[in-house]
């Protein structure tokens, strides 16, 4: 690659400049550094007029979300129904909305009919409306506690399968399910956005960096590295796109193609270890930190590679050699059950963990609170800034402030929806976690247990997310200067929209895929039944365990606990070699493929991290949504190809020697 030197860097052919390994150069890069680090970030904005709350809310900016938003729904959605890993896609969706918005006013400037620049503060409204329109791919439960009602899935649990516990998905009782519970979670947060994020300022990791990769685009540097890495993501896409293409030819019956290479053997394959050359988790795994996959591995050898064989060897002992292979009562009970104790254990050592420092920050702030200190309140004047925060945070307080969204807006807005919630849902159901144990075991089997579990289940997780999605967009606001008003908006719109694009774009799944939810189907929706046992765990009790699995349930559970508590005895950088309990028992029951997949994307990272580091921070996002995008939009024609009956030519299969040898000569006649 050709290299030339740029003022104490080096530009290597690609117009962007990165450290000269060079000592002398080197000392004047970093003095370099320093004198650029004086300017701060919103003196580089200072000559540019903040647009009011209503002109950050475009036309242009709503049509590039709807689009946008169809697009990571589809990403979403075959996420959720696959392994339901879903990594942030904020920085995707940013970097997305500057591309075709910034090329859009770039052709309208150069035919002189521009009426509106394009502002950081509108990129950051389009951030918002998709990810809160994918957001209900997830939130919606169509991999989840939703599609858990379905009689697909009941089948499978085989327990409480009676016509009470069952609901299968339509079209129109998600729409409206999705509109009732979906925006109480927006203005339950709303009067808490001050307090987070300017009195105790929560950094809000997501929305923070999205924050400052959208402010980089609007400089000079950052508008050049990002076309790099519109551009890099634009190859990467078209690249898994067409491979997912080319994957399709060989994919005419379940079990065949690429996506079962028994690239470990098929002993291993039957263990589930094997690289089924997804470029979608391959770039999830370029996403998500190492000791997450890490943990991801742990989690598969421990399990897959350990537990399961031995218990299996107990079929017949520990529980009955002629149950289906599904059936809770057999193998697939320890698996679902284990994970769940695992991922209880996790959630509840971490929920007290915060509730204690938060108590604990509360008392420190109330007993040692200078009272000299002026914080800006709701009901203070934007003027009341402390001159202790820097230049930047001043502006960004005060902008934050001036914008109010009244505390009886949100008031009215919560009760209402809320009481639209409690009249209308008991209608839709006849009949989190802890939501689908309680409402469950309360209701009764005989009485849609199952599924008042499952529908509380969706209430709160349609809350938490909404309310968690649209703090983090406040946090990416405040720092980009984007009004609360026009957040809360661009949330509300991408809401409404998500209610109706995500059940569209499942139902599209649904009709295309007959095998949609089967265990060992390309979207098996594994944590459908997971939600649907959980809720029968809630309703039957314990009783339904198999044999010594509730024993294990508490020592995996205990395990979690202990596990997390020595993370945090021992420091961070000892910590760093620790894996997360979460993340091991997610491939407890999805099997290990995916963790295989999402291993070889951290040892790209990591090997390109080696050879160029600079080059690898600033383009492994684009490169890894690119693998994510192509192959989840490949999605959308494989599905149109399924409705239209057009099947794949070819089935490549994979067999041991001795099967192949019967198989020939039971051709050959």
């Amino acid at each position: 690659m050709e290299s030339r030197d740029v003022g104490g860097g080096v530009e290597k052919g690609d117009g962007i400049s990165y450290p000269d390994p060079d000592p002398v150069n080197e000392t004047k890069q970093r003095k370099r550094n320093k004198e650029e680090e004086k300017v701060t970030m919103e003196e580089l904005f200072e000559s540019k007029e903040v647009p009011t709350w209503q002109d950050q809310l475009t036309l242009r900016a709503f049509v590039v979300s709807f689009i946008l938003g169809i697009l990571f729904s589809f990403i979403v959605m075959k996420l959720n129904l696959t392994t339901g890993i879903i990594p942030s896609l904020n920085i995707s969706a940013g970097l997305l909305g500057y591309f075709f918005v910034k090329t859009w006013t770039k052709f309208l400037h150069k035919s002189g009919i521009l009426k509106q620049p394009f502002t950081r503060q509108e990129n950051t409204v389009i951030q918002t409306c998709v990810v809160a329109t994918s957001g209900i791919a997830f939130s919606g439960g169509f991999g989840s506690y939703l599609f858990g009602m379905s009689e697909t899935i009941a089948k499978q649990a085989t327990e409480a399968n009676d016509p009470e516990n069952v609901k299968n998905p339509t079209l129109g009782w998600m729409i409206g399910f999705l509109f009732v519970v979906s925006f109480i979670g927006l203005f339950s947060v709303v009067p808490l956005r001050k307090i987070m994020i300017i009195d105790y300022k929560l950094i809000y990791p997501s929305g923070t960096a999205t924050a400052h990769l959208i402010n980089s685009f609007h400089t000079p540097q950052g508008a050049k590295l990002a076309k790099k890495q519109v551009r890099a993501l634009g190859k990467f896409f078209s690249f898994s796109f067409l491979w997912g293409f080319f994957q399709w030819f060989f994919t005419a019956e379940r079990d065949c193609g690429f996506i079962n290479f028994p690239t470990f053997g098929l002993k291993a394959y039957d263990n589930s270890f094997y690289f089924d050359f997804s470029a979608t988790y391959v770039g999830v795994g370029m996403i998500c930190p190492y000791i997450i996959n890490v943990s991801l591995l742990v989690g598969s050898i421990l399990s897959w590679g350990l537990m399961w064989p031995l218990i299996d060897a107990k079929k017949g002992d520990w529980y009955s050699a002629n149950l289906e292979p599904k059936s809770l009562h057999g193998l697939q009970g320890y698996k679902v059950f284990i994970a769940i104790a695992m991922i209880l254990g996790d959630g509840l050592y971490n929920f007290i963990k915060v509730m204690i420092q938060t108590v604990l920050g509360l008392i420190y702030q109330i007993r040692y609170k200078d009272s000299t200190i002026v914080l800006p309140t709701s009901d203070r004047p934007a003027n009341h800034i402390p001159t202790s925060l820097s230049k930047d945070d001043q502006r960004r307080t005060q902008l934050f402030l001036k914008d109010q969204i009244p505390t009886w807006v949100a008031v009215a807005g919560y009760t209402l929806l809320a009481a639209i919630s409690i009249a209308t849902i008991p209608h839709l159901h006849p009949a989190q976690m802890l939501a689908i144990f309680t409402i469950g075991a309360w209701a009764g089997a005989s009485n849609g247990g199952v599924l008042a579990g499952l529908a509380a289940c969706g209430v709160m997780m349609n809350i938490v997310s909404t309310a968690s999605d649209l703090m983090q967009d406040f946090k990416t606001g405040y720092l980009t200067l984007a009004s609360p008003r026009s957040m809360f908006v661009s949330q509300v719109i991408g809401t409404a929209m998500g209610c109706v694009i995500a059940p569209c774009v499942f139902w599209v799944f649904f009709k295309a895929f007959d095998d949609l939810g089967i265990t060992g189907s390309e979207y098996p929706a594994p944590n459908a039944l997971i939600f649907r046992s959980m809720a029968i765990l809630g309703v039957e009790g314990f009783s339904s365990l198999p044999k010594h699995c509730l024993t294990l349930c508490y020592v995996f559970f205990a395990a979690a606990i202990l596990i997390n508590a020595v993370r945090d005895i021992v420091g961070k950088k000892v910590a760093s070699f620790i894996p997360l309990p979460m993340a091991m028992a997610i491939p407890f029951y999805l099997g290990s493929f995916f963790t295989i997949d999402m291993c070889l994307g951290s040892l790209i990272l990591f090997v390109w991290e080696k050879i160029d580091k600079a080059k690898a921070k600033a383009f492994g996002p684009a490169v890894a949504s690119g693998l994510i995008c192509g192959d989840g939009i490949w999605t959308l024609p494989a599905s149109v190809l399924a409705l239209a009956g057009v099947k794949p030519p070819i089935c490549m299969k994979f067999l041991s020697r001795a099967t192949n040898t019967k198989v020939d000569k039971y051709l050959g006649g």
